[in-house]
């Protein structure tokens, strides 16, 4: 949509913050109106959490998430809605040139993300929201997000990723992301954080920024997690909500509702000091959430399911999540891996578990199914191994399999693959994915 580079020259932090004074954005009003969501894994599903959240309140509300999965306009939606072509287009060339101008003045290129960062603050701006939920592209520091100066922001989990930019350990990477907190604002921190808190604390002391950890601060019980339900009781300070039903499977899901609710409820008593109703919205925001590729369901005959993560630690998590809502048996698993990721650390969180694996390419960024194959070989030499070259073949193959077999089916291993083989099941085709 942006014909730019994936990322812009050095800091984009001084020229994002030109480029908005160009497009006329109210900075006040924005970081009134919004919370931002970090994270290594997570931040989609809470970013969703938490605008539905606020959409059931009654509060116009804007979600800003990357990558998207389906169709570009999926980043920019208002009240569940995403941007219409014409809004798209109109506001991409605006945008171009702004973005055109500032380059020849200041030297220096943009970055795609950043032009879809603006393009996000004018719409929730000309779209009249109330309420705007931006997820981080990566960390936070020098993340365009730090532009909105929010005072109610979230980590939702740290894993090793893009340390090249964020630090080699899960200190760094975590200071990262708290940065896109404003002085004298509140963190949330997700449950795998629990083990930085000492560090985290401290980090954030002399900017008097608030720490606030999912089961520490934040209460989770009650857990239930069942293919026809998934419940769980919240509670932080004096709030509490009891079996609360959640709309997106997977146990991690808890901490990801959890961190929704509490931002909102943050964010309300700052706007609204006496803020009544809010726990129908969080009941019905959660419940009624629509958030694709996290454990989706595409087809129920024979029963098979997609997963986007892809971090090792996501992946774990998914997979664990699976076991338990579905057993851990009578399954095949289709597996795909990006060339640019860590092949032995994602097919060694998958691989032990299933005795009959699918290695396939993805058409986007798709590693090698062979070399994929080989690596599933060294890690459980007991399955039975098949390859796919392409996802549409993936799709033919596991079909084929399950039903001799009488297997349900799990595509897991990253993005590409999941999007692409839940297109293809439905009949599309994956070349016409056009991804950033």
């Amino acid at each position: 949509m942006f014909e730019l580079p994936k990322y812009g020259d050095g800091v984009c932090l001084a020229r994002m913050a030109e480029l908005l004074d160009v497009l006329s954005v109210d900075r006040a009003r924005l970081q009134r109106i919004s919370v931002v969501v970090t994270g290594s894994n997570g931040k989609g599903s809470t970013a969703a959490f938490c605008a539905a959240i606020g959409r059931a309140y009654g509060v116009r509300a804007g979600l800003f998430t990357s990558p998207h999965l389906y169709r570009f306009n999926e980043r920019f939606q208002v009240d569940g809605a995403s941007i219409g072509d014409d809004d798209l287009a109109r506001l991409v060339s605006r945008i171009e040139a702004a973005i055109t101008e500032i380059s020849q003045r200041r030297g220096e290129k943009f970055g795609a993300f950043e032009a879809m960062f603006a393009l996000a603050c004018v719409y929730f701006e000309e779209s009249q929201c109330a309420f705007a939920v931006f997820e981080a592209g990566i960390g936070g520091r020098y993340d365009p997000v730090r532009l909105v100066g929010a005072t109610v922001t979230s980590v939702t989990s740290v894993d090793y990723e893009h340390v090249e930019l964020l630090g080699d350990s899960l200190e760094l990477i975590a200071s990262d992301k708290s940065d896109a907190c404003a002085s004298g604002g509140t963190v949330v921190y997700g449950e795998n954080c629990r083990s930085l808190k000492p560090h985290l604390v401290e980090y954030n002391r002399h900017r008097g920024i608030t720490s606030l950890f999912v089961r520490d601060q934040i209460r989770i019980g009650g857990e239930i997690v069942a293919p026809s339900v998934q419940r769980f009781d919240f509670g932080f300070a004096d709030t509490e909500f009891r079996s609360l039903d959640i709309g997106l499977l997977g146990r991690f899901q808890f901490n990801n509702a959890a961190i929704a609710i509490t931002l909102f409820v943050l964010w309300l008593q700052r706007v609204r000091p006496d803020p009544a109703g809010i726990e129908a919205a969080v009941r019905s925001g959660l419940r009624d959430v629509s958030w694709p590729g996290r454990l989706e369901i595409i087809r129920r005959d024979p029963l098979t399911i997609v997963d986007v993560g892809h971090t090792p630690d996501g992946i774990r998590q998914s997979l664990a999540s699976l076991q338990a809502i579905y057993g851990a048996s009578g399954w095949i698993l289709v597996v795909g891996v990006s060339f640019d990721k860590k092949l032995d650390e994602i097919v060694g969180a998958l691989a032990p578990s299933f005795d009959t694996i699918v290695c396939t390419t993805a058409h986007h960024k798709g590693g090698n199914a062979e070399h994929i194959a080989a690596t599933v070989r060294q890690i459980n030499p007991q399955a039975a191994i098949h390859i796919a070259a392409t996802i549409a073949d993936a799709v033919s193959l596991s079909r084929t399999l399950a039903a001799s077999l009488n297997r349900k089916i799990y595509v897991a291993g990253g993005l590409f693959t999941a999007i692409e083989f839940g297109v293809a099941a439905r009949g599309g085709r994956a070349q016409d994915l056009d991804f950033f």
